[in-house]
């Protein structure tokens, strides 16, 4: 790839980005022509023929195909094929491959005397993961950390360390690898990122060992997420981007959604506002054709109301408040007041975007609410969402409400 132009590599990694292929991308360039330059193109074959040459930079696209990529990219001219510039983002092979390393963490080392491992001790094992989840819904970071990593401890001991048929091990893998994904989020709500990039990682080369490309896609998004709410947010792209390669185009409809809306949420953390709309959609269109099957338990949360929170947290970081107000509003107006963290997180987000709307007195009253809510969960997120809504208020301090709020409050 280093001796391909930079427009080439460009044009490979936006088509493999959006998980096309050459034959796909072929019909997309002709659905994109008009009904002239339609008749006037050839077969796909030959396209796809032309495409190879293009993405291998020994031709560059004439009129009309420059035209037609620009539009399904949506993209401008000089931005697709400027010479210039950085070269596109590793595609999501090269990025599962760094995630996955040269060492295996789950090596076997069975013990010469080892008990063998039934499938009803890993159906249990299976069980508790899923109880985990569910704590989860009503328990922060603080409260879990230790049950959380007592499971995953237990999972990787029985893989490592005993015997078993090849269905219990496969079952074991896949045991690791949803709790691992369940005990990273934890850790990350914990405010222990480090510990829960290591153990996402440790349950990747589980889910990948076990084959299992919808929870592998799940963890690597997971990581995807955490880096994304860190200060330097630009490798999460990145991630996004591999968890939707991981998943691929027949994975459940609550997972390739899921997928899109972490990628949404990484390019809005990046202020890429015109890709953060498009993954937005591609989330809606991927849910809408969800149809009843068994979908993995650690999807249960995956629905629409979740999408309509994620657009509002995604409007809201792109400052746009006009539309992200209204949906919070709605969604907070019906959300369950057992579960306080999250409750807490979107009461912040309506708290910024009403500061951002230029309704301080509004969004000093939604912050007391949060500050209420979140008094005593034990939640890295509700702490560091609290320092960024004190800070967008600052400059609102001239009104009463506001001053009085920041008056009460320690120097964060």
């Amino acid at each position: 790839m280093e001796d391909v132009p930079v427009w080439a590599a460009r044009l490979r990694a936006e088509r493999r980005n959006r998980l096309w292929s050459q034959r796909e991308m072929a019909r997309r360039l002709c659905d994109a022509a008009d009904d002239h330059t339609r008749v006037r193109l050839p077969e796909r074959d030959s396209i796809v023929r032309l495409m190879k040459d293009w993405e291998a930079g020994r031709h560059r696209p004439a009129d009309p195909y420059a035209l037609l990529y620009c539009r399904v990219f949506d993209m401008d001219e000089r931005e697709l094929f400027n010479e210039g510039g950085p070269r596109p983002r590793r595609l999501p092979a090269d990025v599962l491959k760094d995630l996955l390393g040269q060492e295996n963490p789950l090596g076997r080392v069975t013990k010469r005397k080892a008990r063998r491992v039934s499938s009803e001790a890993v159906a249990d094992l299976m069980s508790r993961a899923h109880g985990l989840r569910l704590a989860d819904d009503v328990l922060a970071g603080g409260d879990l950390i230790r049950p959380a990593f007592r499971e995953l401890d237990t999972a990787v001991r029985l893989y490592r360390e005993s015997t078993h048929t090849e269905a219990v091990g496969h079952t074991l893998l896949v045991a690791v690898g949803e709790i691992a994904q369940i005990a990273g989020w934890v850790a990350s709500d914990a405010g222990l990122p480090d510990q829960a990039a290591r153990t996402y990682r440790l349950g990747i080369s589980a889910a990948h060992e076990a084959g299992d490309g919808v929870l592998e896609s799940n963890l690597v998004g997971s990581l995807a997420y955490q880096v994304a709410n860190s200060e330097n947010p630009g490798e999460s792209i990145e991630l996004a981007h591999a968890a939707l390669d991981a998943a691929g185009p027949d994975a459940p409809a609550r997972a390739r959604a899921l997928c899109w809306d972490r990628l949404a949420w990484a390019y809005a953390r990046n202020g890429q506002a015109q890709a953060t709309m498009r993954a937005l959609g591609e989330a809606d269109q991927a849910l809408a054709g969800d149809t009843p099957r068994d979908d993995p338990g650690y999807l249960y949360w995956v629905d629409a109301g979740e999408l309509r929170i994620m657009k509002a947290r995604a409007f809201t970081e792109l400052r746009r408040p006009l539309r992200a107000v209204p949906l919070l509003t709605d969604v907070l107006s019906r959300y369950d007041a057992t579960h306080a963290r999250e409750l807490a997180l979107y009461l912040s987000w309506l708290a910024v975007a009403l500061a951002d709307a230029n309704e301080p007195e509004e969004a000093a009253q939604v912050t007391e609410r949060m500050l209420d809510v979140s008094a005593d969960v034990a939640s890295n997120r509700t702490a560091e969402r609290t320092r960024v809504v004190l800070a967008r208020l600052r400059p609102h301090s001239d009104v009463p409400q506001v001053r009085d709020l920041l008056s009460r409050m320690p120097a964060r």
